[in-house]
């Protein structure tokens, strides 16, 4: 169920550079499983639309949104303060399928500003085995310590400062880190390895792809990737993100 509210912040601050940190006191985190999103709406109205940002954590009524200012909308997200109030919506998409997971061993992998949804699929996931691996460009391990708290955690850095120097899946086979399934949440290009290499392991991989959004109820159209098989209503390969995603099996998309 989709709640449409106006909510209260109760923290706003910089994890690292560029990276902020939102908590706001909603019913939408009573809904809310790991891998979905909320849509928040900025108060200048000259921006028009409203912001996807992906859930980091929902517990009782609060939620933990982690995201990165890219423009003028998250601009203003990370000057909010404490018992401002900000207008919600969600939780949306559909997130991971984590009974997915029960009884094997799971790969939990984020990339950048892609590790901050894999925090709560960390804590919920009740698998065989869980290894979570985090990709970042430097030192800069922004929630590296609450994983720390909930998973075995492995890191990988562009610049090999922390870590294994290389990417996620350097780290993976790196350190020999095998699995029956996969969750993973980054930037396209990572995405794009990790489906291939699952497809040469035979590896079930969920990926959650990040795609330019507009009204996040799947009317505007404007988030459709391309998959193999044809939608059964539009008769064409395609999905929206926002409500058939943002979480799709590998091998079901054209990435």
């Amino acid at each position: 169920m989709k709640i449409y509210e106006k909510a209260k912040v109760t923290k706003a601050i910089e994890l690292s550079k560029g990276i902020f940190e939102l908590r706001i006191k909603t019913n939408i985190a009573k809904e809310a499983k790991p891998g979905q999103f909320v849509m928040v709406y900025p108060k200048d109205k000259s921006t028009i639309l409203p912001r996807p940002i992906s859930i980091c954590e929902a517990e009782g009524d609060l939620l933990r949104l982690v995201y990165r200012v890219a423009g003028k909308g998250t601009k203003e997200f990370s000057l909010y303060e404490e018992n401002e109030d900000v207008t919600v919506m969600g939780p949306i998409g559909n997130g991971f399928p984590i009974e997915k997971a029960l009884g094997k061993k799971a790969v939990l992998i984020g990339g950048g500003i892609g590790v901050p949804p894999i925090l709560q699929l960390s804590k919920e996931i009740k698998a065989k085995e869980v290894t979570t691996v985090l990709g970042y460009r430097n030192n800069d391990l922004f929630l590296k310590d609450d994983f720390d708290k909930c998973s075995n955690t492995v890191i990988a850095t562009e610049d090999g400062s922390v870590g294994t120097k290389g990417n996620v899946l350097t780290a993976i086979k790196e350190q020999g880190i095998e699995c029956d399934v996969i969750f993973a949440c980054g930037p396209m290009p990572m995405l794009r390895a990790i489906k291939q290499y699952a497809k040469e392991k035979n590896i079930e991989a969920y990926i959650s792809l990040e795609e330019r959004m507009a009204c996040g109820v799947g009317a505007c159209l404007g988030c459709v990737c391309k998959t193999v098989k044809k939608d059964e209503h539009s008769h064409v390969n395609n999905a929206r993100v926002c409500t058939e995603g943002p979480v799709f099996l590998a091998s079901e998309v054209d990435i």
